[in-house]
């Protein structure tokens, strides 16, 4: 396979680990030890990397890839984000979840029809949020919940919101959503990182 043409970042590779060439490498698969079951990464200058050898480490895998076999070599490649064709994730079809990068691109709707686009997704540790641009308006965040966005179709291209859930407009009294409105607990109904975990 040459150069990903829908590329899904999978990793990105970070410190030289010792003196034989590994690295350390922040994977964004379910399970890290998977960035091995994918097959050549890439870069986005269209460079293979093929994995030798994975071992956890921490909050990260230690990576040997092909070809790399000192430090100064390895140091060479710090920051280097690596991707795969998405044609290359399973598609387990479970209702609800959703890979990140079929969620961008997609039309935002509400009941009165298209009023943007899902530019990124985001995840600052409290949950999935939308970013999309509505009527011109960028950086527009939108928390990826069952409320906010009751419906998703990847085959028909949008997601439609509800604008109030959304924290968009303000509800019926002129107030806009309040802290205490917010249950924690609620889960959120998050897209899949590549590993298909949410």
């Amino acid at each position: 396979m040459s150069k990903p043409q829908n590329p899904v970042q999978m990793a990105v590779i970070g410190a030289a680990h010792g003196i034989k060439g590994e690295l350390r490498v922040k994977t964004f698969t379910g399970d890290p030890l998977a960035l091995a079951d994918y097959g050549p990464l890439y870069a986005k200058d269209g460079r293979a990397f093929q994995i030798i050898d994975i071992r956890p480490a921490n909050s990260v895998v230690v990576v040997r890839f092909k070809g790399v076999g000192d430090r100064n070599a390895a140091e060479a490649l710090a920051g280097t984000e690596l991707f795969v064709d998405r044609s290359m994730l399973p598609d387990d079809g479970e209702e609800d979840e959703f890979y990140h990068a079929d969620l961008v691109g997609l039309e935002v709707r509400d009941d009165t029809g298209a009023v943007g686009k899902v530019v990124a997704v985001h995840n600052f540790g409290g949950g999935d949020i939308l970013d999309v641009t509505l009527g011109g308006r960028k950086g527009v965040l939108i928390p990826f919940t069952q409320a906010a966005v009751p419906d998703v179709s990847i085959t028909e291209g949008f997601v439609r919101i509800d604008p109030l859930s959304a924290g968009l407009v303000e509800d019926e009294d002129g107030d806009a959503p309040r802290e205490e409105d917010f249950d924690p607990k609620g889960r959120p109904r998050g897209p899949k990182d590549a590993g298909g975990n949410r």
